[in-house]
């Protein structure tokens, strides 16, 4: 099984032909982010992406936003989906990985979103892989069991991350959680979170060592689980980003690092890392 790495459009500033120069250049496999609702800029993408040889991920973000409408019920997501989906396949993505549902929902109502969500994929030639994000129906680990053990077919985008800021704790603490749930795990977010925040403001730094342990003993789990279903290749999106994630001094609020260094020091540590647990597995 090999590691393939995915640049996030995520706060990203520049252009699209700039995203793909810098994947390329620091050994990325593809792109991971929500396609352009204009026709035009979908076949720009095309373009560029063929151009540099890069793989596409696509984002579908469900609910009005990053942060969903209180007041949207599962066919108001279900309808984003839809719509999503469908600029999505433009650009024949390896999957779509979606943050959706509310967490203010019955499981129910989460389980009918799931279900018609994967039936809305089918119906669009991609696979859809549900991410594990706060505010959204996966926002903690136990729900996340319940609707697993419910839809044994879901495909899971894990970010666990987010969970550290819900049970304000490191998923370490939760094995026969994590063990229920590793099946599933289908595409990784690797943004290392501690227990009140979901991205520290560096992985590197030697205070947050503990958190960067905890999450890659995760992500271990996840490809050991993978290599016994037989993937070929395993994605992984470093995944540090803007919005209120980063760090910032107070007054000036200059930020304490730079996004695109983060990424790529997480993307060659986890390369790093992977080599070693493959030859672990292998022996």
């Amino acid at each position: 099984m090999k590691l393939q790495l995915y640049k996030t459009m995520w706060g990203f500033e520049g252009d699209f032909e700039t995203a793909c120069a810098e994947a390329s250049a620091a050994g990325f496999a593809g792109i991971e982010g929500p396609a352009p609702e204009s026709a035009e800029q979908r076949a720009y993408w095309k373009t560029c992406l063929e151009q540099y040889n890069l793989h596409y991920i696509a984002e579908a973000v469900t609910g009005g936003g990053y942060v969903p409408q209180r007041d949207l019920g599962v066919e108001g997501h279900l309808d984003d989906l839809n719509a999503i989906l469908s600029r999505s396949a433009e650009l024949s993505p390896r999957f779509v990985t979606c943050i959706g549902g509310l967490d203010a929902w019955s499981e129910a109502e989460s389980l009918r979103f799931f279900s018609e969500g994967m039936k809305l994929a089918e119906r669009y030639g991609v696979q859809i892989s549900f991410e594990t994000h706060r505010s959204r129906s996966l926002f903690n680990p136990w729900v996340t069991r319940r609707i697993v053990e419910a839809l044994p077919e879901i495909a899971l985008t894990l970010d666990i991350s987010h969970w550290c800021v819900v049970c304000e704790r490191q998923m370490d603490s939760e094995p026969e959680v994590i063990n229920a749930i590793v099946p599933n795990v289908m595409h990784i977010h690797a943004r290392v979170g501690y227990d009140q925040g979901p991205q520290v403001p560096h992985p590197a730094a030697p205070e947050y060592a503990y958190a960067l342990k905890a999450h890659q003993g995760v992500w271990e789990q996840a490809w050991e689980s993978q290599r016994r279903r037989g993937f070929g290749f395993t994605t992984m999106t470093p995944e540090f980003g803007p919005d209120g994630y980063l760090h910032m001094l107070p007054f000036t609020k200059a930020p304490v690092a730079d996004l695109w260094e983060i990424n790529q020091w997480m993307g060659e540590t986890e390369r790093f890392y992977f080599q070693r647990h493959k030859i672990k597995a292998v022996a």
